[in-house]
C-alpha cells in the first residue's frame, strides 16, 4: 500500500480532552505508511451560513476544506453532549458537505471514534456523527468502532491502555486500507 493520508477532525476544544488525547495517540500508532494530520481548528469556523458559503470564504473554511481535499480518508474523534453531536463538529460537517454532492470528503472513507462520560462511551454520538457525515459525502465505514467510557481510563492518558492503543491502532489501519 503506498502512504495514506488521514485528515483527523477532534469534537472537543478543550484543550485537556480525552478526545484529543485519543487523536495524539492515533497519530502516534498509526502504522507505517498512514499519516494523520490533525485539523485543530474548528473553533474558528464560522457558523455554517449558505450566505458566506461564497468563492471568497472565510479563511479558516478554506484550510478545512483544503486539508479535507488532501486526505485520503478522515477519522473522526468526538465526545458526546447532551446525548449528540457536539456543535463545532457538526458545523464542520455541515462545511464541509458543500458544494452539495461534491464535498471535498466525498467519497472517502471515514471512521468515528471517541470517549464520553457516560457508560456507552458516546455511541449516540457517534451513531449521529456517522449519519451526519454518511449524508455529508463521505464514505462511513460502519464497523470501525470505538467508544470509550472516559472513566474506564481512570484519569490516565489512552496510550496508558494497551487495549485502546492496540484497538485504536487497528482501525487507523483498516481505516487506511478502505481507500481504494
Amino acid at each position: 500500500m503506498s502512504d495514506v493520508n488521514v485528515l483527523v477532525l477532534v469534537g472537543s476544544l478543550r484543550a485537556a480532552s480525552v478526545n484529543k488525547q485519543l487523536a495524539e495517540l492515533a497519530v502516534e500508532a498509526a502504522p507505517e505508511g498512514v499519516h494523520l494530520s490533525l485539523f485543530d481548528r474548528l473553533g474558528e469556523l464560522p457558523f455554517y451560513n449558505e450566505d458566506i458559503d461564497t468563492d471568497d470564504v472565510a479563511e479558516p473554511v478554506a484550510a478545512l476544506r483544503e486539508a479535507a481535499a488532501r486526505a485520503d480518508a478522515a477519522l473522526v474523534v468526538t465526545p458526546e453532549y447532551n446525548g449528540s453531536i457536539p456543535g463545532v463538529l457538526k458545523n464542520a460537517i455541515d462545511w464541509l458537505s458543500r458544494p452539495w454532492g461534491n464535498g471535498a470528503l466525498k467519497d472517502k472513507p471515514l471512521a468515528v471514534v471517541g470517549a464520553a462520560l457516560g457508560q456507552y462511551g458516546g455511541a449516540w454520538a457517534h451513531d449521529e456523527t456517522r449519519k451526519s457525515f454518511a449524508i455529508a459525502g463521505p464514505r462511513v465505514v460502519e464497523d470501525l468502532k470505538l467508544s470509550i467510557p472516559s472513566k474506564t481510563l481512570d484519569g490516565k492518558h489512552p496510550r496508558e491502555s494497551a487495549e485502546v492503543s492496540a484497538t485504536l491502532r487497528d482501525i487507523v489501519g483498516k481505516l487506511a486500507a478502505e481507500v481504494g
